[in-house]
């Protein structure tokens, strides 16, 4: 089976055996880079260009590092030091680099649909970083590869994903590949960061945390975006902590063998405490080492089906 679209631009859109295919992928590239030598020459000839326009620290090493580990040549885009800032339109930018024989774009970008909207002006395959609040498929499938990997199945988990649902990306994308795979999802958060009329992806909603915690297998919490803090969506991060905030507690209403996620960057002593961060049922470093392969999954299975120079196998 190969993936038979062009771009990775969110889960919504993939069937639950084009997740399965890539979480496959990815468990063989997990091999590669446990293994002593972690290059293969998968994507040799092949460029990629690493688009953003957002600050991000882990998804773009973990891009730059999955390309470079399948052989790939990379370029780095920084906004800051480009002609973004003299004006330059994000259809120009795209259209200049491509003009230089680039093969693959990922993109990362605040506005939503920034991703679909490359699709539309270049030929390069596209994957999408993050969309604004829209979608963060690979986030998505690393958070669903880490925990298929403990629990070996995903159907009949129960999924809570705490915080600013409103603002995020990482939690639309999760509810959609969660669901696809068969897992019961709920989410919970005050009121204010929770999204108009979300039950219609099919999510339980809570805004009483101790009541969601109650037989819930993986707990998926999200940052709280205290640069949003301003716009009064919560009075203080305090009372933020004291409502919603997981600690060591709260945890003894969980099922056993729970699991904590976090995508990062973690607010220690916000939503998260240190001791349940850094506890043995913290899979948060996990998903930083699995993002790797799962962006390295994707990187090939886009390009699966286009000549590329040298390739020899997935492993080879």
């Amino acid at each position: 089976m190969t993936l038979k679209r062009g771009h990775l631009l969110d889960l919504e859109s993939l069937t639950a055996e084009e997740i399965t295919l890539i979480l496959d992928t990815a468990r063989s590239f997990r091999e590669v880079i446990d293994r002593d030598i972690k290059k293969v020459p998968t994507l040799r000839g092949i460029t990629v260009v690493n688009l953003f326009f957002e600050p991000s620290t882990r998804t773009r090493i973990s891009f730059e590092l999955a390309e470079k580990r399948l052989s790939a040549d990379t370029i780095n885009f920084s906004k800051a030091t480009s002609s973004v800032q003299k004006g330059e339109s994000l259809k120009d930018t795209i259209q200049n680099i491509e003009a230089m024989r680039t093969d693959m774009v990922v993109i990362r970008h605040s506005s939503p649909g920034a991703a679909y909207f490359l699709t539309q002006c270049c030929n390069s395959k596209v994957i999408n970083a993050g969309d604004g609040a829209h979608s963060h498929p690979t986030q998505g499938l690393l958070d669903l590869f880490t925990i298929r990997e403990k629990y070996n199945i995903i159907k009949g988990l129960r999924v809570l994903i705490i915080g600013d649902i409103k603002h995020s990306r990482v939690a639309r994308s999760n509810i959609w590949g969660f669901r696809k795979l068969g897992a019961q999802v709920a989410i919970c958060g005050p009121s204010t960061l929770l999204p108009y009329e979300v039950e219609k992806m099919g999510v339980d909603v809570f805004t009483d945390l101790d009541e969601a915690l109650e037989g819930i297998d993986v707990l998926n919490i999200l940052r709280i975006q205290t640069e949003r803090q301003d716009a009064g969506y919560f009075p203080t991060l305090r009372e933020y902590t004291e409502l919603y905030g997981i600690n060591s507690e709260r945890l003894k209403r969980l099922n056993v063998g729970f699991t904590i996620m976090h995508p990062g960057p973690m607010n220690r002593g916000v939503e998260i405490t240190v001791d349940v961060a850094e506890s043995t049922d913290s899979v948060i470093l996990e998903q930083v080492t699995n993002g790797v392969a799962i962006r390295m999954a994707a990187l090939y299975l886009l390009m699966a089906n286009e000549p590329i120079p040298s390739r020899e196998g997935v492993l080879s």
